[in-house]
């Protein structure tokens, strides 16, 4: 008899973290999340201030067999002028009883909270968090802030009514193997934005605070078109910023600036789950700590995590100069991959860009729907 249990109480809490590490035990691609991260993403994130998220776990005894989070966006409804609800952190064994009814729970819990549309997911908590169902490219570990699940999973949620929504592609470059005239062209093209002042340059990590608040009109207006765009509240890419910062490195974390405005930026971030894939079950206590200390230098791949410019200064060669400057900085440092991602299966002007720079599209992830 499989049982659901509403998260209420920190074990709960720590059971439900902890499922995948079980789940995925002797998976080599699994990479564990932190702990101290999801329990804070779970119970502090600002997120939480406006909108409401209820984790549940399934027991067959007393043995967890499953997870999920049903997840009130208040913020996207407002802002879509739509009434759904999403679901996030699905994770279950392969028994489709198990899921339908994860998915049952979910879904009546948001009736219950009143919403009338539709069931979306999975996301962490919106389209700005990790999101999507792996649905391609099982072959490999996941980069940083990306998902990761078993094959089986596509079954489970298709057998549950799902049905896709859209598909979320991950782009990949192994060694050398990339097309680098931006990089060749970097600096005529910089001369030509000069001509409008328009000069590329690093984030100024000293100056941080006034420089996150400039980046987040930047990134709530490149990406507003976007399927699934919730802007981020003041605070909540506050969050998101302090995090970062604790391991972003300063040659790939690039914005474009006119007379004082930034106008684009783009982040590239070092791998990390690099170093995550080697400290069990997320534990940074007591060898965890100094495995994320002293493992930076190691890290031999980099993420391309955002790039966007606002309209208005599109086409004008600003995307070139930053995919130049991260490829050349990428190139200088030695490292041996790179993922960009991830990117709308239907934005065919970006995924051109990244195929003319050689860019395989070799993962995958889906975002589902059904009526509530």
């Amino acid at each position: 008899m499989i049982k659901i249990v509403t998260v209420n109480s920190k074990k709960e809490l720590a059971s439900f973290i902890d499922f995948p590490h079980d789940l995925y035990d002797g998976d080599p691609n699994y990479v564990p999340e932190l702990f101290i991260a999801q329990r804070d993403l779970l119970t502090k994130h600002p997120f939480h201030k406006h909108n409401t998220v209820q984790p549940f776990l399934a027991y067959d005894g007393d043995k967890v067999v499953g997870r999920i989070a049903a997840i009130l966006n208040n913020a996207h409804n407002t802002y879509n002028k739509v009434n759904d609800g999403f679901f996030g952190f699905f994770d279950c064994i392969n028994d489709p009883a198990v899921s339908a009814l994860l998915f049952e729970t979910a879904t009546n819990w948001l009736k219950q909270k009143g919403v009338t549309g539709k069931l979306l997911g999975p996301v962490n908590f919106s389209t700005n968090e990790p999101c999507g169902l792996l649905v391609k490219g099982f072959d490999s570990a996941p980069f940083l802030m990306d998902t990761y699940n078993a094959p089986y999973y596509e079954q489970l949620v298709e057998a549950a009514g799902l049905t896709k929504d859209i598909d979320l592609i991950a782009w990949h470059w192994d060694g050398q193997a990339y097309d680098d005239k931006s990089v060749r062209l970097l600096k005529s093209l910089e001369e030509r934005l000069k001509r409008n002042n328009i000069v590329i340059r690093k984030i100024n990590l000293k100056n941080f605070k006034e420089e996150a608040a400039k980046l987040r009109e930047v990134y709530n207006s490149a990406w507003d078109s976007n399927t699934g765009f919730v802007p981020l509240t003041d605070e909540e890419f506050d969050y998101l910023a302090k995090d970062l910062k604790l391991i972003l490195d300063p040659d790939f974390a690039l914005v474009a600036e006119q007379d004082g405005k930034i106008v684009a930026f783009g982040l590239a971030l070092p791998n990390y789950n690099e170093i995550f894939q080697k400290i069990k079950r997320g534990r940074l206590l007591p060898t965890g700590i100094f495995k994320l200390l002293f493992g930076k230098k190691s890290i031999t791949s980099i993420r391309i995590y955002a790039l966007g410019v606002i309209d208005g200064y599109r086409k004008m060669g600003i995307e070139a100069c930053l995919y130049g400057t991260i490829i050349r900085e990428y190139k200088a440092k030695g490292f041996k991959h790179a993922e960009a991602g991830w990117t709308l299966e239907n934005n065919d002007m970006v995924n051109r860009a990244i195929e003319a720079i050689k860019g395989d599209p070799y993962k995958t992830y889906r975002l589902y729907q059904r009526a509530i």
